[in-house]
C-alpha cells in the first residue's frame, strides 16, 4: 500500500483544516495518508460541545485566552492548539467494511505513537487522569501522571481518519484556556490532568515530529511528500 506523506500547516486555520480533510482522498483511492504537524493557535471543539448549553460562553473563554475556537468533526470534548509546540498527527487508511476495525486501528496508532516517544526518551503508558481533557479510551499518559496524547477516530463508507494530539510544552497556558473552556461548558476538568513531554525529557517538538511521523509511516518510505495548502 502506498503511502503519502503531508508536511507543513498551510496558511489560515480553515485551510489548514481543509488539508486535514483531504487525507481521506488518499484512503478512498486506495493509499495511505500520514501528516504530522503544529496546527495554529486554537480551541477545537467537538460536536458533543456544541450541544452544551455553554458552547458560546466556552468559545468566548477560548478567545479570551488568545485561541480561536473551531469546530472539529469528530467527537470528543475541547482540545486546544499552542501554535507553537503543540503537535497533531493524523493516520488515513482505505477500509472495506466501516463496521470493523475501528479498536485495531486505535490500538495500532496508540503503539506507533507510544514507540516513537519511547525513541525519543518519553516513557508513557495507556490511560488517563481522572477529569482529563477530552476524555477517552484511547490516550496516553506519563507513568501515573498527566495526560500527554488523546486519539479520535473518523469512518467513511471507504476510509478511516485516525486523528490525535500530542502536548509537548507550554502545558501551564493549555491547562488555563481549557479550564475556562470546561467551566463554561459544564464539564468536569482537573487542569492538572494536562501535561507535556517536555517534563519527562528535553526532547522538541521538531525531533517529536519527524520521529511521530517515521513511527506513522511504518517500514519503508513514502510514495510522495506534499506540502500543506498546495
Amino acid at each position: 500500500m502506498t503511502t503519502v506523506v503531508v508536511r507543513g500547516r498551510a496558511e489560515t486555520v480553515d485551510a489548514d483544516r481543509a488539508t486535514s480533510r483531504d487525507l481521506l482522498d488518499h484512503a478512498r483511492g486506495g493509499g495511505r495518508a500520514v501528516r504530522v504537524w503544529t496546527p495554529h493557535r486554537q480551541v477545537a471543539f467537538g460536536r458533543r460541545d456544541a450541544n452544551r448549553p455553554g458552547y458560546e460562553a466556552a468559545r468566548e473563554a477560548a478567545r479570551s485566552h488568545g485561541f480561536r475556537p473551531v469546530d472539529r468533526p469528530v467527537g470528543g470534548r475541547a482540545v486546544a492548539y499552542d501554535g507553537e509546540t503543540t503537535l497533531a498527527f493524523a493516520r488515513a487508511t482505505p477500509v472495506d467494511d466501516l463496521r470493523t476495525g475501528i479498536r485495531d486501528r486505535y490500538d495500532d496508532i496508540t503503539a506507533d505513537v507510544a514507540d516513537a516517544l519511547e525513541n525519543c526518551g518519553v516513557v508513557v503508558e495507556a490511560g488517563e487522569p481522572t477529569d482529563s481533557f477530552c476524555p477517552g479510551t484511547h490516550s496516553l499518559r506519563l507513568p501515573d501522571g498527566p495526560k500527554v496524547a488523546g486519539m479520535a477516530q473518523r469512518v467513511t463508507a471507504d476510509g478511516a481518519l485516525v486523528a490525535g494530539i500530542l502536548v509537548v510544552a507550554n502545558r501551564d497556558a493549555l491547562a488555563a484556556v481549557l479550564d475556562d473552556v470546561y467551566a463554561a461548558l459544564d464539564v468536569p476538568l482537573d487542569p492538572d490532568s494536562v501535561g507535556g513531554v517536555a517534563a519527562s525529557a528535553e526532547v522538541g517538538a521538531a525531533e517529536l515530529r519527524r520521529e511521530l511521523e517515521a513511527g506513522l509511516v511504518g517500514e519503508g518510505e513514502p510514495a510522495r511528500v506534499e506540502r500543506a495548502g498546495e
